[in-house]
């Protein structure tokens, strides 16, 4: 048993015992090229979560991580077979339920550990700050942690070298060999400003891609995942030990 792992606790521990912080791992189910399973996101935020949380708690952080949420926004890809889309109203009352909880029983400190780049969280915390202005909502998404172009060769960002050198790693018995793999290349978008990334528009999933992914992943390697795996929850946990000893009261100086 891991204590610092909800699922895993037990009322024999967790009755008398208080957690500062909450983290609440946030994934996705979609199809991710022919090669990686459809719960990727899932895995990888199981994963990074639990590893990061680990850190944190040896490095004294008394916080708990939550069960993954297993569905994320997958609006554009409708027309993709079993991605499961929630929208992000679902999301939005998903989160205030949660809030309720840790809120009344006394947990101030809550992150989301977001997995998926459809997610995005900011402009719900800015609402459900209001109605629990004694907690300190916080989000980020480990994707974005580190520079990539520092581990991986190819770019991208669903189904690439990263994310297939992650599942390489720690569940190389769910990737199916990687020449049975598309070479994930991306249609750009027409319109200039989309292209510059100072406009945006949803892409459409199965206009812009043929195989779901986008990012050559042939050179995704267990070796590679196994590095970054350690760097981004080496970051990740220190960024969760500061939470748990800040003061949210006084934050800035």
């Amino acid at each position: 048993m891991r204590p610092y792992i909800l699922k895993e606790s037990n009322w024999k521990s967790l009755k008398t015992h208080r957690f500062d912080l909450a983290v609440l791992p946030w994934g996705a189910t979609e199809a991710h090229n022919y090669h990686l399973p459809y719960g990727t996101d899932v895995y990888e935020a199981d994963e990074i979560g639990a590893e990061a949380g680990r850190k944190a708690w040896e490095m004294g952080a008394n916080l708990t991580i939550l069960p993954t949420i297993p569905f994320g926004v997958n609006t554009g890809q409708s027309d993709i077979y079993l991605d499961i889309n929630m929208n992000p109203s679902t999301q939005f009352y998903i989160l205030k339920d949660v809030l309720e909880v840790l809120n009344r029983q006394g947990i101030k400190k809550f992150l989301i550990l977001n997995s998926h780049g459809g997610n995005d969280f900011k402009t719900m915390l800015r609402e459900l700050g209001l109605q629990f202005p004694e907690m300190l909502l916080l989000t980020c998404s480990w994707f974005q942690a580190l520079d990539k172009s520092e581990f991986f060769e190819e770019g991208g960002d669903h189904a690439d070298e990263l994310e297939t050198s992650l599942i390489l790693h720690f569940r190389p018995d769910l990737v199916l060999p990687l020449d049975q793999a598309g070479d994930g290349t991306e249609k750009k978008a027409k319109i200039k400003a989309l292209q510059e990334k100072w406009a945006w528009a949803e892409r459409k999933w199965s206009q812009v891609t043929a195989d779901t992914g986008i990012g050559n992943p042939k050179k995704a390697s267990a070796e590679k995942g196994a590095r970054y795996f350690n760097a981004v929850t080496d970051k990740i946990a220190q960024f969760m030990k500061d939470v748990c000893d800040a003061d949210i009261g006084s934050l800035y100086h």
